[in-house]
């Protein structure tokens, strides 16, 4: 790396990390209620390796009014209000700490040579309509309810094979995610984007070491890895693209090469390797998560695992429950951008938004008796963990299909599988949720 580009890099860890990562610690020891919630998260610790979650601090937040404000930011878990944030048109995606003054031009310069990533303009995760708009109806048909329903034999048929391979393992522990719960949903995207076999461990590699840009505060070894895995990733990139270009299929990437908008006019390469980009990593990165949270949750609740066996047609629903009461997603941010009224306040232009998606899915005012886990949950499917309005996850119907079919096949053949708990993790990740590692012997 040129010495001008890891000044570069040093001065967007400096303003994007390490800054508020000092605000943070210092705001949690003074009792900031933000600060502690980001705090909480992201251990990776054993003994967060069950169902912790800051379950009491959301409920402060709460107990605070519909939306509270905090040293650094507004913040909300009331459901209503979290549905009213990330529908708003006067919120943009996204967080933006607006470092003005002698500092402005500084972050312009550094941010020039920024790694495309899932938080940086034009991935649909960073744009407002009328670029997010475009971008977003040229990949929706791929993910449409129907679509994916043509999906599920060849998920179903990637499943089975997996747990046979399971099955071909020694009799001692197997790491799950390793070995089922990433490998589903990597293959199917793959099978989408047209990516070869041989690349597809390369693609997990990818979404594994970018999973942590989405978070605040990142240690400085740990956010040159990430900005060092999406660059690769982007290069990556580029040849599988100029691949596709030269012999176009049936697949997603193939389409969106060729595809013009409602003006005739094609994605630019930087459009369209964020949005592959996207994709790609967006495709399987959260599924890996339900998967693993779904199965922890299902054998550590055995009678909630005994219900699904019993009938079988619950499983979606099941697959709802799981998003609700253990996320893959805990929050997301958003920045406003003109002076509105938010959760009864009136809350100005500039000002940061942060919309607790675990804690609205255990909000009282929606849930009935939220802290427990129940698969026959009728409105399970409230659950705002896709988030909501013009940036509801766009694999939404992917995800729920894969996590429905991903359960069923495993757990009904292994009902009694053994999850090894002291040896499980979490990953580190403050944004994400998710299990590092899930050791399991098939054979209680």
């Amino acid at each position: 790396m040129q010495l001008a580009d890891q000044a570069a890099s040093l001065t967007r860890w400096g303003l994007n990390h390490a800054l508020p990562r000092a605000g943070i610690r210092a705001g949690a020891r003074r009792g900031d209620l933000q600060a502690q919630l980001v705090m909480a998260t992201g251990s990776g610790d054993a003994a967060d390796a069950g169902e912790t979650l800051p379950l009491d601090l959301f409920e402060e937040v709460r107990s605070r009014g519909p939306i509270h404000k905090s040293a650094f930011a507004y913040v909300t878990a009331t459901h209503a209000v979290v549905k009213e944030v990330l529908g708003s048109p006067d919120v943009s995606a996204g967080v933006d700490f607006g470092v003005g003054g002698p500092l402005a031009p500084v972050r312009r310069w550094a941010e020039r040579s920024t790694p495309i990533g899932p938080l940086t303009p034009p991935s649909l995760l960073s744009v407002e309509p009328p670029e997010h708009t475009r971008y977003r109806k040229l990949v929706t048909r791929v993910f449409s309810v129907k679509a994916v329903q043509g999906l599920r034999e060849r998920t179903q048929e990637v499943a089975d094979q997996l747990v046979d391979d399971l099955e071909g393992h020694d009799a001692g522990s197997v790491d799950l995610v390793e070995h089922y719960c990433a490998m589903l949903p990597v293959t199917v995207i793959a099978d989408i984007l047209g990516v070869p076999r041989e690349d597809r461990n390369k693609v997990l590699e990818f979404g594994e070491g970018a999973a942590p840009s989405l978070d605040l505060g990142l240690p400085l070894g740990r956010f040159r890895a990430v900005e060092r895995s999406l660059r690769a990733f982007e290069l990556w990139l580029d040849d599988h693209l100029a691949a596709v270009r030269r012999n176009p299929g049936e697949d997603l990437l193939s389409q969106l090469v060729l595809a013009q908008d409602d003006e005739g006019v094609e994605l630019t390469d930087v459009e369209l390797k964020a949005t592959a980009g996207l994709v790609l990593a967006a495709g399987f990165e959260t599924t890996v998560n339900l998967l693993g949270n779904g199965i922890a949750l299902l054998r550590r609740h055995p009678e909630q695992l005994r219900i699904l066996l019993d009938d079988p047609a619950l499983w979606p629903q099941a697959v709802d429950e799981v998003l609700r009461y253990d996320p893959p997603v805990l929050l997301t941010g958003r920045t406003v951008v003109r002076d509105t009224e938010l959760g009864g306040q009136t809350i100005p232009r500039g000002s940061i938004v942060n919309t607790l998606l675990a804690g609205a899915n255990r909000d009282p005012e929606v849930f009935t008796d939220p802290r427990r886990f129940d698969v026959t949950r009728e409105n399970a499917d409230q659950h705002v963990s896709f988030s909501s309005g013009r940036h509801y996850c766009l694999g939404a119907a992917l995800a729920r299909m894969e996590g429905e079919v991903g359960l069923r096949t495993l757990l009904a053949r292994h009902p009694d599988l053994v999850i090894d708990d002291d040896a499980a993790r979490r990953r580190t990740t403050r944004i994400l949720r998710g299990y590092a590692t899930l050791p399991a012997r098939l054979a209680g």
